[in-house]
């Protein structure tokens, strides 16, 4: 293991941080997405905790084509499509949004036993129905956007000097190799918003494929309880994705 710790307050940037290294990789990470990555198809295993009950993992097949900007441009907008697997609760549930399109609403259907009776719905992606049992809206979603949320969260905690940070090499993600980025606050404080995060990063495709965050345990020697965790599965890049993918008129799709 590789591990950085800082036990001094950190004053006008001069000090190093035992987060520093990883900003470098997320940054870098960063660069490589948005330079090199078009779109991708993946199944997202979900799991949050809402309210302070653990929701059960969910399961989805996703499309996701990613967002470009040309001199201050969007030439591609953040697309998005998710068909529920599993559990049977919310199978054959299935979201389309595209930014900036439709009024920037998805459309959804729901699954499980009552989804074939009711009909598809347009939302807007902070409201009441379309936040029902999420964290997160869906214009979070993404590789990118997970990046972008370890970096602005890394810039703000490095304000705080109870920090450890390890990369532990050999993990294994669905048999695929990972170096785990593994972030630690000893100490529980009200600015911090998680006890230990988890980033796996494909050691071949140099992009983080699971995020886990965790609270404090309630007692010293209980596990510590998840607060949110996302996986990627089967990442396939640049596969070339087009508005097909992302029309909910589609005739492959149940809307």
């Amino acid at each position: 293991h590789r591990i950085a710790k800082a036990t001094n307050p950190v004053a006008g940037g001069a000090p190093p941080h035992p987060l520093d290294p990883a900003l470098e990789m997320a940054r870098e990470a960063l660069v490589r997405i948005q330079r090199d990555i078009s779109d991708y198809t993946c199944r997202i295993i979900k799991q949050e905790r809402i309210r302070g009950e653990l929701q059960p993992q969910e399961f989805m097949e996703a499309k996701i084509r990613n967002r470009k900007v040309q001199d201050g441009r969007v030439v591609q907008p953040l697309s998005v499509y998710l068909k529920f697997i599993a559990p049977d609760s919310v199978k054959g549930r299935e979201v389309v949004w595209v930014e900036g399109r439709n009024n920037n609403k998805l459309r959804a259907h729901e699954g499980g036993s009552t989804g074939r009776f009711l009909p598809s719905v347009w939302l807007d992606p902070d409201g009441a129905m379309a936040m029902r049992g999420q964290l997160h809206p869906i214009y979070d979603i993404g590789i990118e956007n997970l990046v972008l949320k370890l970096i602005e969260r890394g810039e703000r905690e490095r304000k705080y000097p109870e920090c450890e940070v390890k990369f532990i090499p050999g993990a294994k993600i669905n048999g695929r190799l990972c170096t785990v980025l593994q972030v630690l606050h000893p100490v529980q404080r009200p600015h911090f918003e998680f006890h230990k995060a988890e980033i796996f990063i494909d050691d071949e495709l140099k992009i983080p494929v699971r995020y886990a965050a965790y609270h404090w345990p309630a007692r010293p020697g209980e596990p510590e309880p998840i607060i949110e965790a996302y996986t990627y599965l089967n990442v396939k890049l640049n596969v070339g994705l087009t508005d097909a993918d992302f029309d909910w008129q589609n005739p492959s799709y149940n809307f």
